[in-house]
């Protein structure tokens, strides 16, 4: 049977998605080895906010297969794909299930991250805007929840190779070229996503950076200097 090649992935997708696979990786690093490289944990994790955010927005307002609305996973679409009975293109319905598990649990490591302190050195951005107990419970939370980010990173890689060696399916090449072959009258080319949505998303995100960073809060006074007794 003959196939065809459509558009699938637009180029601000691809590159989300491999600059979040770098950041993750440098972001877990860096927490690993802790000391001063908790300041650039800090800085991965306020990048990832941007991109999180680019990518919320890109959700609406990016091209067809980038829209969450073409993606969402409800019961109907997951039994039919259990069924056999799915011929969609882009996320499955079960990809999709971790597509948003990935960036729910993400947006939570990065607001916990925001508020946390590791009692040595590291504050997050906004750490001084609550008290020191509701840090402490983020900041395990933020610790506890890397388990399960490393668990679901782990399935997703797993579902790669399974569609690669078992389906003969390779999802890695669209998300590299941004093209895939399908059956006739499965899909058609991605379309939407232009310029100005891509400036849109970009300027939300690099608001919710800023606001994030804590560069708007006031600078704390000096501590004041005692008089030397003579």
């Amino acid at each position: 049977m003959n196939r065809q090649r459509i558009r699938l992935w637009d180029l601000p997708t691809r590159l989300f998605h491999w600059l979040l696979v770098i950041l993750v990786l440098t972001s877990f690093i860096s927490g690993k080895i802790g000391g001063n490289a908790m300041d650039w944990h800090g800085k991965f994790g306020l990048a990832i906010l941007g991109l999180l955010t680019f990518r919320l927005v890109w959700g609406i307002v990016g091209s067809t297969y980038a829209r969450f609305a073409s993606f969402f996973p409800t019961p109907a679409s997951v039994l039919a794909y259990l069924r056999g009975q799915w011929r969609g293109v882009g996320h499955n319905p079960l990809g999709a299930l971790s597509v948003f598990s990935l960036l729910g649990l993400l947006a939570f490591q990065v607001a916990s991250g925001l508020f946390g302190n590791d009692d040595i050195a590291f504050r997050g951005p906004l750490h001084d805007l609550i008290g020191k107990d509701l840090s402490d419970r983020l900041t395990g939370l933020h610790k506890l929840s890397v388990n399960a980010l490393i668990a679901l990173v782990v399935l997703h890689l797993a579902a790669i190779f399974f569609y690669i060696r078992i389906r003969k399916n390779n999802l890695l090449k669209p998300m590299l070229t941004g093209w895939q072959d399908v059956e006739p009258g499965q899909g058609t080319s991605a379309t939407g996503g232009g310029p100005i949505a891509f400036v849109i998303a970009l300027l939300v995100a690099l608001a919710a950076v800023y606001a994030a960073s804590g560069a708007w809060l006031p600078t704390a006074p000096p501590a004041p200097v005692s008089a030397p007794a003579w």
